[in-house]
């Protein structure tokens, strides 16, 4: 469940679920974290997404997280739910299983991420379907609403266990200087690589790993033994063969990076006089 429905007020009421990081809608970015879910719901206002989503709304709108969680609940068929804010741009598969499995692993009613200060974050979460229900319908009795209230009345009612989140995988977006930060983060050059790679895969709806090391490799010997323009032509061409393979995995795509790098070797070692480089 997916909390996208806020007022942004400290971006001066932007639609922040659709503002970009690294050419990817801050919403896809989290949806992408939980593709593993059988069911994605996400509480806000309607609109286009890189997956098949439900969609709800709190009353009134913008009414809180409480609300959201109130309305977004209602949807969930599953023992528990990954609860993630809608502004998470480094949110990642790893933490969002490390949550599962944390929850799956005792008796805990909810397994929160903890941040590098030490900080809960109740929406980096994952709960229990029956006791978030439970809790939300005693704070609704008790307050006579929900709009307005803080998550912490939710937590401090729950067993929770505490999840030491993995770096940046809580930093949200609240203001124009996060927006900026984060997009200048996804540029550094230690993990801009990275970064492409997973957005070209969500744009073209590809689930695969592959060793990039292999294919950069493959580049540079096509770009220096035969011709710059060789470089992404082959690449290209490595792909193309490998969803032509029977599996069309990541073994495939090593196989044929395996004999075009092979071939540009064989290319590279001849001389215009008929002669092999030595």
């Amino acid at each position: 469940m997916v909390l996208a429905g806020g007022a942004a007020r400290r971006l001066g009421g932007a639609d922040k679920p659709a503002l970009s990081v690294g050419g990817r809608a801050l919403l896809d970015r989290v949806l992408d974290a939980c593709a593993d879910a059988g069911r994605a719901i996400v509480v806000g206002g309607r609109r286009a997404t890189a997956r098949p989503v439900v969609w709800a709304r709190e009353e009134p709108p913008g009414g809180g997280p409480l609300a959201a969680l109130d309305a977004g609940v209602r949807h969930v068929g599953a023992d528990a739910v990954v609860v993630l804010g809608g502004d998470l741009p480094f949110l990642d598969t790893a933490t969002v299983r490390g949550l599962v499995d944390a929850l799956d692993a005792g008796p805990a009613e909810a397994a929160l991420a903890v941040d590098a200060d030490g900080r809960d974050q109740p929406l980096v979460a994952a709960y229990r379907t029956e006791p978030l229900r439970r809790e939300i319908a005693l704070l609704a009795t008790e307050h006579g609403r929900l709009s307005g209230l803080p998550l912490r009345l939710l937590t401090q009612e729950l067993d929770l266990i505490r999840v030491s989140g993995r770096p940046l995988a809580s930093f949200d977006c609240d203001t124009w200087e996060d927006l900026a930060a984060a997009r200048a983060r996804i540029r550094e050059h230690g993990t801009v690589l990275d970064e492409w790679i997973t957005a070209v895969k969500a744009e073209l709806g590809i689930e695969l790993d592959v060793d990039t090391g292999v294919l950069l490799d493959l580049a540079r010997d096509a770009a220096h033994g035969v011709a710059r323009p060789a470089a992404p032509l082959t690449t290209f061409l490595v792909g193309y063969a490998a969803a032509r393979a029977q599996d069309g995995g990541p073994d495939a795509v090593a196989e044929a990076a395996r004999k075009a790098a092979a071939l540009a070797a064989r290319w590279a070692q001849e001389t215009p006089d008929g002669t092999e480089a030595g």
